[in-house]
């Protein structure tokens, strides 16, 4: 599944570029969606980020693009993988800038851990 973001001035950090802080909520929020649509009725929670390194600047006016697919699948959690590519002002084509997995766990009322159902398809993976 793929979502879209622009990057304005109050997501920036003191160098004029954009605040790893903001991706990094952008990234766990829009994969969560995608994880939600997938498993409707579940309650799930963040787990990790299994790595985050910035590896290139983001300027101000980037049209971000966000791929969030799954990845993998245990029995009481879920992993996709984000991949994060920025659209410059004035630039013609996209870069890639992050990319990370992010798995969330299922979890009951009491926040233990409960098993996910099974999926043959994921609905991010259906064609809108």
């Amino acid at each position: 599944m793929n979502t879209f973001t622009m990057v304005r001035s109050e997501h920036l950090n003191h160098h004029g570029y954009l605040f790893g802080g903001i991706m990094l909520k952008w990234i766990d929020e829009f994969a969560w969606i995608v994880a939600a649509r997938d498993f409707v009725g579940c309650t799930l929670v963040t787990r990790a980020m299994d790595r985050i390194v910035f590896s290139k600047q983001v300027k101000n006016g980037s049209i971000l693009r966000f791929s969030i697919l799954p990845w993998k699948q245990g029995t009481t959690s879920v992993t996709y993988q984000v991949e994060v590519f920025a659209d410059g002002p004035g630039e013609t084509e996209e870069k890639g800038v992050f990319s990370t997995h992010v798995t969330f766990v299922c979890i009951d009322d009491q926040g233990a851990k409960k098993a996910l159902p099974v999926r043959k398809r994921y609905r991010s993976q259906e064609i809108l």
